[in-house]
């Protein structure tokens, strides 16, 4: 075991590095420096901190959110082999379960935290309907590059073109 003596304190080089990771991980899942923070205990400015301390590359950041999606899965991929920053896609199943999980308070704040994420991003492109990519816009206060799958309201899974959704991202990208 890798011990390290501070003064009277005894650390486990192990248990930080498994915390480390474990953090990681859950920022990678897309979960908010605040709800990690909160499940492992610790501060959000920890999480914070940890993640300058690694970044090793500044520049545009780019978020993809999506919904309905019929093929999420494979726009993931796609998405991530591009090196998107962040994605967030659902299913319309996966939409009202979101809506049916949350009390009213529960789930404002966890918009209101999802709205304050992608407010961070350089770059936000919104897979959806003509009338969520107008939301999205006006409510970032930022352009939003739309990618529209239909005319609002759109109530069952939409087939993203995954070449499509891969030549914006490399346009956006440069």
């Amino acid at each position: 075991m890798d011990l390290i003596r501070l003064g009277e304190k005894i650390l486990s080089r192990r248990k930080i590095d498994q915390a480390v990771s474990e953090i990681l991980i859950m920022r990678a899942k897309g979960l908010s420096q605040t709800e990690v923070a909160t499940r492992l205990g610790v501060d959000r400015t920890l999480v914070s901190r940890l993640e300058s301390l690694g970044e090793i590359r500044k520049g545009r950041s780019l978020a993809v959110v999506g919904f309905p999606i019929l093929n999420k899965e494979e726009v993931r991929e796609a998405l991530e082999g591009e090196g998107v920053d962040l994605i967030f896609l659902m299913s319309e199943k996966e939409r009202w379960e979101y809506l049916r999980d949350k009390s009213g308070l529960t789930l404002f704040d966890s918009i209101m935290e999802t709205i304050a994420m992608l407010h961070s991003f350089d770059q936000v492109v919104m897979i959806g309907s003509n009338k969520r990519i107008k939301i999205i816009e006006a409510v970032l206060d930022k352009e939003v590059v739309g990618f529209e799958i239909g005319e609002s309201p759109i109530q069952e899974d939409k087939y993203v073109e995954t070449e499509k959704i891969i030549e914006l991202v490399r346009a956006i990208k440069g």
